[in-house]
């Protein structure tokens, strides 16, 4: 592994289904303990970590108001108190790993977690501890992924790692197209203009704004988030 990285404070964006256990329950311990220590050792590598996981393993807004009997604001709603309820576990996980962290939630929550605020999560970051950011940006119709690239601009992040299911970003879905061809490095405007789905325009949008580097790559490689962001595992930059 590279001694050196180019990022000294990173945002990880996790699903919430990377959270979950082979037969579908919404947590599997053991992921949660190999991602914490993953996240322990890319703070030994000398990058600072905040976290934003969704809730997709136990609910997603779109999808359930879809189904008619609840608007999506309320569905949204559902899907940001499942993202605290995953912070809070992960959370958990890292200091049990030996990693101080602080689940900080834009739906206001107080007799369970921080309420965010930027200064306060940035002192925390300062101080070497891991933000795990909840509750989305707190509105609905936002989906995490937008939420990410808001927190790390916010928080003077270098970039944002979208830890997904495939190790970068392709023309096509690589699970049904054999022929597709994985990118190693891409601009926000080509992301855009192609409508790669790795993550939602908005997202794209608001990083080429703020001049946000993402860099994708698979969760499931071994110690992935340390490999991804030390070079050591295959990724996808995408640039201003």
């Amino acid at each position: 592994m590279p001694e050196t990285t180019p990022f000294r404070r990173v945002l990880v964006k996790l699903s919430g289904e990377a959270l979950a256990a082979p037969d579908g329950y919404w947590l599997h311990p053991p992921t949660l303990a190999g991602l914490a220590e993953d996240i322990a050792r890319t703070m030994q590598a000398g990058i600072e970590v905040a976290l934003v996981v969704g809730g997709g393993n136990m609910i997603r807004g779109a999808r359930i108001s879809s189904a008619g009997f609840i608007d999506r604001a309320t569905g949204d709603s559902l899907g940001m108190m499942a993202t605290v309820m995953n912070s809070l576990a992960l959370e958990t996980a890292l200091n049990a790993a030996g990693v101080t962290a602080r689940t900080m939630s834009a739906v206001s929550m107080p007799t369970i977690c921080e309420t965010y605020a930027r200064q306060p999560a940035l002192h925390h970051l300062d101080k070497g501890q891991v933000v795990v950011l909840a509750g989305g940006t707190g509105n609905p119709y936002f989906t995490t992924d937008t939420a990410a690239v808001l927190r790390a601009a916010e928080l003077r992040c270098d970039a944002v790692l979208k830890a997904t299911q495939v190790d970068g970003v392709y023309s096509a879905d690589p699970k049904h197209d054999p022929s597709a061809i994985r990118y190693d490095r891409i601009t926000h405007d080509e992301a855009i203009a192609r409508d790669l789905k790795v993550m939602d325009t908005a997202a794209f949008a608001l990083a080429r704004e703020s001049r946000l580097s993402i860099v994708v790559g698979s969760v499931h490689a071994p110690s992935s988030i340390t490999a991804i962001l030390t070079g050591a595992a295959a990724s996808t930059h995408v640039v201003p």
